[in-house]
């Protein structure tokens, strides 16, 4: 049997209501995403066939020092796009010169960037005045891809992106994979009271939901949404206030059904916010319109 070929995903019939990205990344360095077959899409493509869509607004994250000045180029030239950075938590302990290898089996190498986390965290606070900044992150922790040599690294750059959001008064974005319970705790330190939090790509269950709900925390929902097995994530949904959802892509991640396998861009999201309007019990029309206000209210409009 041939294999099935895993392209770019059409065009989805557009939004009635524009709606906004606030989670992606776009490409920084070749300024192309491949797919599986070689095919490129360029980011001219990419917010082209989301414009068409009515994905009008993109938020693109820079997580590693040398993603910084391209990334932020990328909102310069296209009005669309505005930016989050940070130090991704999988990059803190590269920094504080901790290599060892991960509990999913990947092998971590220091790179030339990968100066003392602090002078990093000096680097990343430059550029947080920068008018096409909205949001810190992604920061967190992440317990999937960085054993337990890493852990203090992550928290310490954790508290130091708390501090960053608070002092700049921009919204933080939270990358939380297999460390819930230790995210929370940090979070729920009254000095954070202030930081308008937004769990990217959320993947806690309902219980988690409703500790999120209880301290004005924001749950963003990807592609994973829509994944067959993921019930326990559709359940989280359903236990979020409406005013406290977002939605994202974490493309090239994640995409959705029915074209998972492929490659994702911010011109997919419809697949997701359909998915969330039907859970909603909602027209399409109106969960968009709730989609955008709540982004509104966390990063402002451009």
């Amino acid at each position: 049997m041939a294999k099935k070929k895993r392209s770019w995903p059409p065009l989805d019939q557009a939004l009635p209501v524009a709606v906004t990205d606030n989670h992606t990344h776009l490409p920084v360095h070749d300024g192309e995403i491949p797919s599986p077959e070689g095919i490129k899409l360029s980011v001219e493509e990419q917010l082209d066939r989301a414009d068409q869509v009515g994905v009008r607004r993109l938020i693109t994250v820079g997580c590693e020092l040398p993603d910084f000045e391209p990334t932020l180029e990328l909102a310069r030239r296209w009005t669309q796009v505005k930016v989050a950075l940070a130090i991704h938590p999988n990059e803190a302990p590269l920094h504080a010169g901790v290599v060892a290898p991960s509990p999913d089996g990947n092998t971590w190498q220091r790179q030339p960037h990968h100066i003392p986390l602090d002078q990093a965290l000096e680097q990343l606070e430059k550029h947080l005045s920068d008018p096409e900044v909205v949001a810190v992150g992604e920061t967190g922790l992440d317990y999937y891809r960085t054993g337990a040599e890493g852990v203090q690294a992550q928290k310490e750059s954790f508290r130091a992106h708390l501090e960053m959001a608070r002092g700049y008064g921009l919204p933080l974005q939270i990358h939380d994979r297999d460390a819930h319970a230790d995210t929370l705790e940090i979070l729920e330190d009254k000095a954070w009271n202030e930081v308008t939090t937004v769990f990217h790509c959320y993947s806690g269950d309902a219980q988690m939901a409703q500790r999120l709900a209880e301290n004005s925390w924001y749950a963003s929902f990807a592609g994973p949404l829509t994944y067959p097995a993921n019930e326990e994530l559709r359940k989280a949904l359903l236990a979020m206030p409406k005013e406290l959802v977002l939605v994202e892509t974490d493309a090239p991640y994640l995409t959705p059904v029915p074209y998972r396998g492929c490659p994702n861009a911010s011109y997919v999201m419809p697949h997701t916010v359909r998915a969330i309007a039907e859970l909603w019990g909602w027209s399409v029309e109106e969960t968009a319109s709730q989609l955008e206000n709540n982004t509104v209210r966390v990063y402002g409009r451009w």
